[in-house]
């Protein structure tokens, strides 16, 4: 069977020769014509498909540092763009209520300790007279009673005035992390409440020299972004620059804006110079699938001689004068260049295109009553 398979491949393939023959030996024939063969050099070539998307460059972390207590800013110790040390303090906040509210809480609870030690000898002598049948019920279990509530009262006062050195420690807004000063919402005297939510006072990114493209990929194209995969994309600040990336996340929560559904993706992008700021917009190109080797236009393998058809499984390799028919084995293409997996090596010709053209006749130029022909030929002869 596969004896028989491979004389009709050889019988196909010496039929195909002689169609070109006669294809190109019609045309000579055809008067005033020749033959015009366009062909491509086989070489090594990437082929990409993409996904194209824009996003916006983010820092990787940022933290938003606020207040748990209300006053005014007293002193500010960074600005924008300020490097930062996790520890560092960042701005004070007015100290002088805090302050009373920790003496007020501290006298409360040495208020609370003198009564519970009061109570507390009150209870034992009470308990002892009890015992020698000199204090009735009652005043013994009155007298614990008492001594149970300043024991209370004692740590009420005690949680109270270590809640007021708290917020007083408050009052001091130091970084959480290493970074960079990204945002600073307040201003020396302004007034920050913090009754009902957290103001933030600034905003700090941990580390610009690496940033993240919280691309919008549409749904139509989500299915074949996975992760790792590689990423180029370009900011408007620096048009001519490809910076590199890579696929870290693919976040499901879907995004409709206008009825257009969109899904975030996370690229990871080193930025060593810096170049990077956050906020700019990028045009984003996520390579979905890549292949490296031989490869040629797809006008040869839809390219074939008057009288053939083509099956996108066969190239014209030009050999000198002729063109011979070549199987070839396709892979990955791009609509633009296929991958040939097997059939062809590297140097070879192609043909994307032949036909027959009129030939261009030359007029010689002594023909030509207005030009002055080559010397001697206009001599008058004897």
């Amino acid at each position: 069977m596969k004896k028989k398979r491979t004389k009709w491949i050889i019988i196909i393939a010496i039929l195909a020769v002689v169609v070109a023959i006669v294809f190109i030996r019609n045309g000579a024939k055809a008067g005033g014509k020749e033959l015009v063969i366009r062909t491509h050099v086989v070489e090594e070539y990437t082929v990409e498909n993409t996904v194209t998307a824009t996003g916006t460059i983010e820092p990787v972390e940022t933290v938003e540092v606020g207040t748990q207590v209300s006053g005014k800013v007293e002193t500010i110790y960074v600005d924008f763009n300020s490097v930062v040390k996790k520890g560092d303090l960042l701005c004070e906040l007015d100290k002088l209520t805090l302050n009373e509210s920790v003496s007020r809480a501290k006298a409360n609870l040495e208020s609370a300790e003198s009564q519970l030690k009061y109570a507390k000898s009150t209870f034992e002598r009470t308990q002892q007279l009890y015992k020698n049948k000199a204090a009735t019920l009652a005043d013994f279990e009155a007298a614990q009673n008492t001594y149970t509530q300043a024991q209370m009262s004692k740590k009420n006062a005690q949680a109270q005035y270590d809640q007021a050195r708290v917020d007083l420690g408050y009052a001091d807004i130091y970084s959480p992390i290493d970074g960079v000063v990204l945002d600073r919402a307040v201003e020396v005297g302004q007034t920050v409440a913090a009754s009902f939510s957290t103001p933030t006072l600034f905003t700090l990114a941990n580390d610009l020299t690496r940033m993240q493209v919280e691309a919008n990929v549409d749904e139509a194209d989500i299915g074949q972004v996975k992760l790792n995969q590689r990423v180029t994309f370009t900011v408007d600040a620096y048009p001519d620059d490809i910076f590199n990336g890579t696929v870290n996340q693919i976040r499901m929560k879907p995004t409709t804006t206008s009825n257009v559904v969109t899904y975030t993706v996370i690229i990871g992008a080193p930025n060593p110079e810096q170049k990077l700021f956050p906020g700019m917009t990028a045009s984003v190109t996520i390579v979905t699938e890549e292949c490296t080797g031989l490869a040629v236009p797809a006008e040869a393998l839809h390219f074939a001689p008057e009288g053939q058809t083509s099956d996108n499984q066969t190239v014209w390799i030009k050999k000198g004068q002729d063109m011979m028919p070549q199987h070839v084995k396709v892979g990955m293409n791009d609509a633009a260049y296929y991958i040939i997996e097997q059939g062809l090596h590297e140097g070879d010709s192609v043909v994307l295109s032949a036909q027959f053209v009129a030939k261009e006749t030359k007029k010689k130029t002594g023909d030509n009553p207005f030009m002055p022909g080559p010397p001697g030929k206009n001599k008058n002869k004897k």
